[in-house]
């Protein structure tokens, strides 16, 4: 019953329940699972009500714009989709260089995954479109297919090779499309979980490192092919300083300043964002200003610095994807599908948690699978969120989508009216604008030392999958970074820290003995606690730690076999005596040899002792005869804590029972305790207790089990065995009565003062 707390402190009195105790006492529940088959049923059933929740999760616009509060929130949108527009138009020319596409493919995929995002997008604040990292993804795939031409070239063969890269970027993010529209039609949102926040980061970083090289030839102006292999970004550098000296110094200088003025008024914007209405748009300032000034020098003609070109007016008509080029790009079409997924859903939650709003993973997929299929077959390239763009879209005072359909309005306006205005602007400039949104993902260096102190797999998650981006290139990195990944859940997993516990404090807190120093063992009790499942990777690991901590339970059953087969040949040949103080030699001299054991008598040895024939009880702890050694066993109960087991698989438990039995059969009593509801229903099922292995072994709590044994260990007479009721070992009648009243006192309440 429970008594009324005082203070910060409680008291609870119950009886000791064991497994079976408990459920004799409170009878379960009998619930009906659903099968297999009742849940297709239910799945596939059709009701009004489940048609209008699918429309509304397909199509969540229908969700959000009724509720639309006009007069609220329409000047923020429409402020916050001028600003998001202008630095969309910007970032597509910008991230086109990355793919190695002419600029203007860049605003088509600044614009078609935003008009489909709109009516199929669960997150309200996110802008959707070019992202570097998949950008250069995509151009990793394009240069693979069309590489650069060495030598001369014609510009009939530039323009054919342009055609083509563009071809295989289109295609590419088709493919990736199919692949979000699978998984999310599929139900596989919840893929995004096997990305941890540590491996995004480390991927995003090297990524940006990828970003700097790829854009250091439009900065110096140099002829560099492109590596789509391991070790490529090595080989870039050293084609870029090989060819150094070829530097055009016009675009040079041109990025550095760029670099160093959107440098410093972002970091003016991050300072001061709270005091400025908006953020500055440098990006759009700086553009139009290189702009203005490279046409009205002429710095094509005069410096031969590379510029935009010719930007097509109007959308082109959409094209089929290439089946070839899907055969070829399979595992980057996967790769640019999961990593823009990932990276678009963890910044949509991050606002739909500071927004308090819902966001659903399934249909993230489907909005982008959607909007990169009509991206790729508009001649785009593959989208996802930019982090500054929709930082832009949020800080600006960005409600909902409609920002986003007028930042997509921005964007038609240039693609179909003003584009040409660009076409002066240098391509070294769109360089510096890509570098100059990079600081975040650089910045994320600094997380090592974060990770370093808090959590050191996830450290090496960050570092292995960095390198392996750094050195294999992003695809092969981002598989080795995942496959790294699940072989630390392997390591937690398959070698879990086991401890010894103790109880802290005298009450019902059992803790690492290691960790505190008031602490109580009851003698010749261990409990061992095992924090991980058991399964047929760790059962060896966990067997060998709890020898380890304990004995070896077959090397001392074997030994006292031996020494049991050993007294049963003296006792028939009259070299010992059975005498009140226990057996005597009465030979002296006598012979220590074994005798040659076949195979079927060597596996007598591990089997239960039996001494129903022998004429004494032998204590294996005491004093034996000469020349007979067991090794002494300190150790009378185990208490395993499997609170921590979450499962339990038929391989692992074939080998903890034959370890249980090992111990059963020393005299070592052992006790399970906190394991998780249905545990004990699958080990009847397969059959896992018999006449050594018994589910009275099973207990509640550590307390339980430490109590059961407390009062099982305490000596009764026999007319006074009422009082604590049921014993598990024989009472020993040789303990006078004062004794057993002052340690059940001092054990059971702990303060040694009698209830």
């Amino acid at each position: 019953e429970m008594v009324e707390p005082i203070g910060n402190q409680y008291v609870v009195a119950r009886p000791v329940y064991s497994e079976n105790l408990f459920g004799e006492e409170h009878e379960k529940v009998h619930r009906c699972h659903k099968t297999f088959r009742d849940h297709l049923r239910v799945y596939f059933s059709c009701s009004s009500q489940k048609a209008k929740r699918i429309a509304l999760g397909l199509f969540p616009i229908a969700f959000w714009l009724p509720a639309y509060r006009f007069k609220d929130w329409i000047l923020n949108d429409i402020v916050s989709g001028i600003s998001t527009g202008l630095v969309a138009v910007l970032q597509g020319l910008a991230f086109a260089l990355l793919v190695n596409i002419p600029p203007g493919y860049g605003l088509y995929a600044a614009f078609f995954p935003v008009i489909i995002y709109f009516f199929f997008g669960s997150s309200r604040h996110i802008s959707v479109g070019p992202f570097p990292v998949l950008s250069l993804m995509v151009g990793d795939a394009v240069m693979r297919i069309v590489p650069d031409v060495v030598g001369n070239s014609t510009m009939v063969n530039s323009s054919t090779i342009d055609e083509q890269r563009v071809m295989v970027a289109a295609s590419v993010t088709f493919l990736a499309g199919i692949f979000q529209l699978l998984l999310g039609a599929l139900q596989v949102g919840f893929i995004v979980i096997y990305l941890s926040q540590s491996l995004i980061s480390g991927f995003t970083t090297a990524a940006a490192i990828h970003v700097v090289v790829s854009q250091l030839k439009f900065i110096f102006q140099l002829n560099v092919p492109g590596f789509n292999k391991p070790f490529g970004l090595f080989l870039t550098l050293e084609n870029i300083f090989g060819q150094i000296t070829k530097t055009n110094i016009a675009d040079l200088i041109t990025s550095l300043i760029i670099l160093v003025v959107v440098f410093v008024v972002k970091e003016i914007n991050s300072r001061y964002q709270t005091k400025l209405p908006v953020p500055i748009p440098i990006e759009l300032i700086v553009t139009v200003i290189a702009a203005g000034i490279s046409y009205a020098c002429n710095f094509k003609e005069i410096f031969g610095v590379a510029v935009v070109g010719k930007l097509e007016k109007g959308f082109q008509a959409p094209v089929a994807p290439d089946m070839e080029i899907f055969q070829s790009c399979i595992g980057d079409g996967f790769s640019i599908a999961i990593v823009g997924f990932a990276v678009a859903f963890s910044v949509a939650k991050v606002y739909s948690i500071k927004h308090d709003y819902s966001i659903d993973g399934n249909q993230e997929l489907v909005a982008f699978g959607l909007s990169n299929i009509v991206g790729g077959a508009f001649k785009g390239f593959a989208a996802s969120t930019s982090l500054s763009r929709s930082g832009v879209q949020e800080s600006t005072g960005g409600k909902t989508q409609i920002s986003g359909l007028l930042s997509a309005v921005i964007v038609m306006i240039v693609i179909l009216a003003i584009g040409h205005l660009l076409e002066p602007l240098q391509k070294s400039v769109l360089a510096a604008l890509a570098l100059g949104n990079l600081k975040g993902m650089l910045m994320q260096f600094k997380e090592i030392g974060i990770l370093w102190k808090k959590d050191k797999y996830d450290c090496s998650i960050w570092i292995v999958t960095f390198l392996a981006a750094i050195i294999l290139g992003l695809d092969l990195g981002l598989a080795a970074g995942v496959g790294f990944e699940l072989l630390t859940v392997v390591f937690r997993t398959q070698f879990p820290k086991c401890t010894v516990l103790a109880n802290i404090g005298r009450n019902d807190v059992y803790k690492n003995r290691k960790d505190y120093k008031d602490i109580y063992e009851p003698e010749g009790v261990m409990i061992f606690r095992f924090p991980s499942p058991i399964f047929f990777a760790n059962i060896s690991f966990f067997k060998d730690k709890l020898i380890a901590v304990g004995f070896n339970p077959l090397r001392v059953l074997r030994k006292r076999n031996k020494a049991l087969r050993k007294i049963r040949r003296m006792l028939k040949n009259g070299e010992l005596q059975v005498t009140p103080k226990g057996l005597i030699c009465t030979v002296n001299g006598m012979s220590d040899s074994d005798e040659e054991l076949d195979n079927n008598r060597v596996e007598e040895l591990y089997q239960p002792i039996d001494t129903a024939n022998l004429p004494i009880q032998i204590d294996w702890n005491s004093d034996l005869p000469p020349n007979i050694t067991v090794p002494r066993i300190e150790i009378h109960s185990i208490i395993l804590d499997f609170s921590a087991v979450s499962f339990l698989d038929v391989s692992a438990m074939r080998v903890l029972k034959e370890t249980l039995k090992e111990f059963v059969r020393v005299d070592v009593d052992i006790y399970i305790v906190g394991v998780h509801d249905g545990f004990l229903e699958k080990l009847e099922r397969c059959e896992f207790f018999d006449e050594e292995v018994k589910q009275s072994m099973f207990f509640l709590t550590t307390h339980d089990a430490v109590l059961h044994i407390l009062i099982s260990e305490i000596c009764i007479p026999e007319k006074w065995k009422y009082l604590v009721g049921r014993h598990s070992r024989p009472y020993c009648l040789n303990k006078i009565i004062s004794n057993w009243i002052l340690r059940i006192s001092i054990e059971l309440t702990g303060n040694g003062e009698m209830g």
